[in-house]
């Protein structure tokens, strides 16, 4: 794959009624594409990350799992007003993964108003091994420079710096020639310059092709309950959020080849290796200078000796099931 850019920021049908990308038809575009890794970072869920991983897997395209949570800087447990700003983070090794999980799973159990939410408590607790951006024009960043308060927007992208770390916090570029994008991206470079951040290039793709921004903008009708003919009703401006070529994107951005080169850098840094990994087994105290199978072996010998009477038959089960254990590497 001779590639140089590879899509970061897209959703698919587990965006629930707002990403129209079946993943098995997004990881055939990328590989059509030639590009050798690809994203999935649905709205606030995990829900497609194993199909993904091991669909992405079988097709030979590199899976960097990621989500684009809800953030309400107020707190995951407030339930006034209707904080949920956006925030894309990625799984740069197991850990990361581990802590995506986590993040996902409190805000559906505890943060849930709307929408499942984090917070910045949260995501500073479970920030290893996590990737973060300055996202779309939904998140805190780029609402406070559509506000016209740079120095909002750039002590927010410091805190973030904070939490991830500088290495672990890159500054998000688009453009779907929306008015608001042509507003904030030169303040972004800005602030990239000004905190000596990496930038990046995506396309937030919700659907594959640019013909699918039709069927996409029925889904979204749904998903509102509106009729398709209402002038006020809830919708893309333009069909230009699909899964592009590295030639459409150079065409967008000729003046950030390098951002868009970062994009392979950055997929480079995504390493989650779900099928080479067992699943952990809590560590016994194991008292010193026993091993854990002799010691396993100890206690269930004690065990058959208080409970029943240590038949020949008895003794024989015993050594059967150890000995299952010890092929099954559980006796850890």
């Amino acid at each position: 794959m001779s590639n140089r850019f590879v899509h970061l920021h897209n959703h698919s049908e587990y965006s629930l009624l707002d990403g129209a990308n079946r993943i098995g038809g997004m990881i055939k575009r990328a590989s059509e594409l030639e590009m050798e890794a690809i994203a999935l970072t649905d709205h606030g869920v995990m829900f497609g990350a194993m199909n993904f991983y091991w669909e992405a897997k079988k097709k030979g395209v590199k899976p960097i799992i990621g989500m684009e949570a809800y953030v309400d800087p107020n707190g995951h447990r407030e339930r006034k007003g209707r904080n949920q700003y956006h925030l894309l983070l990625l799984a740069k090794d197991l850990e990361g993964y581990r802590n995506l999980s986590k993040l996902a799973t409190i805000a559906a159990l505890d943060g849930f108003y709307n929408k499942p939410r984090v917070d910045h408590g949260l995501l500073r607790q479970y920030s290893k091994g996590l990737i973060a951006t300055t996202t779309c024009l939904g998140s805190e960043v780029n609402k406070a420079l559509m506000d016209n308060d740079y120095n909002k927007a750039r002590g927010i992208a410091e805190l973030y710096v904070d939490i991830f770390g500088a290495d672990n916090y890159y500054v998000e570029l688009m453009d779907h020639g929306l008015a608001e994008q042509i507003q904030v991206n030169p303040m972004l470079r800005q602030i990239a310059k000004e905190l000596k951040l990496p930038t990046i290039i995506t396309n937030d793709a919700h659907y594959g092709t640019r013909e699918d921004a039709n069927p996409h903008d029925i889904l979204l009708c749904i998903q509102t309950g509106k009729q398709f003919d209402d002038p006020n009703r809830m919708r893309f401006e333009g069909p230009e959020f699909y899964l592009k070529t590295q030639e459409e994107m150079e065409r967008i951005f000729p003046n950030d080849l390098e951002a868009l080169e970062r994009t392979l850098e950055l997929a480079g840094r995504c390493n989650v290796e779900l099928d080479k990994q067992r699943a952990p087994m809590p560590q016994p105290e194991v008292p010193e200078g026993k091993t854990s199978a002799e010691y396993l072996r100890h206690l269930c010998e004690v065990g058959l000796e208080t409970r029943r009477k240590p038949t020949d038959e008895a003794r024989d089960r015993l050594n059967y099931e150890l000995d299952v254990i010890g092929k099954c590497g559980f006796e850890f």
